[in-house]
């Protein structure tokens, strides 16, 4: 039982033994490693970013207004005016008709003529919103120029590195 329990044991350490070796190939990170290279240049990259911008706009338009005019006003007062106008009119009782068809007809012209009103010529301020593109330009990356054991490589950086920038090295087989 004791060599059984021990070829089950060298069996396992074998096959953890080759998965092990098998799994250096599946990460091929284990060939990477870090160092640092000098930064020769580190030029900004421009970009163009737009934006909308909502903003309100404002101007006069000329408008026809009317003013109404008072036709009780109107009428009380051409009732009157043609009362009195009749008024002088005739004698007796025809001087009576004559200042009720007078009130009438003056109510009836008066009314008119107030109910008319007024028409006028103003300004009124009308407003709108509008969009604008508003640009603005910005950095948006570096592109960067570094030396690593001699040799000189470019890049572009989301960020300016300084005078020093942490590379990482892998070497890979050449085939």
């Amino acid at each position: 039982m004791t060599k059984l329990w021990l070829s089950a044991l060298a069996v396992a350490l074998l096959a953890t033994s080759v998965h092990a070796q098998d799994g250096r190939y599946v990460n091929a990170d284990d060939n990477a490693h870090y160092g640092w290279a000098d930064v020769l240049r580190a030029d900004p990259v421009q970009g163009v970013t737009r934006t909308e911008v909502p903003r309100q706009e404002c101007y006069e338009q000329p408008v026809v207004r009317h003013e109404g005019g008072n036709s009780t006003a109107g009428t009380v007062l051409g009732a009157v005016i043609g009362g009195v106008l009749g008024n002088t009119v005739g004698k007796g009782d025809g001087r009576k008709a004559a200042t009720v068809v007078g009130a009438v007809a003056g109510g009836a012209v008066g009314n008119r003529a107030a109910g008319r009103g007024n028409d006028y010529e103003t300004t009124q301020t009308q407003c709108r919103e509008v969009s604008s593109i508003s640009e603005q330009r910005r950095i948006i990356g570096y592109d960067v120029e570094y030396r690593y054991r001699g040799e000189v490589y470019t890049s572009r950086l989301s960020y300016d590195p300084g005078e020093r920038l942490r590379v990482r090295v892998r070497v890979d087989p050449a085939d």
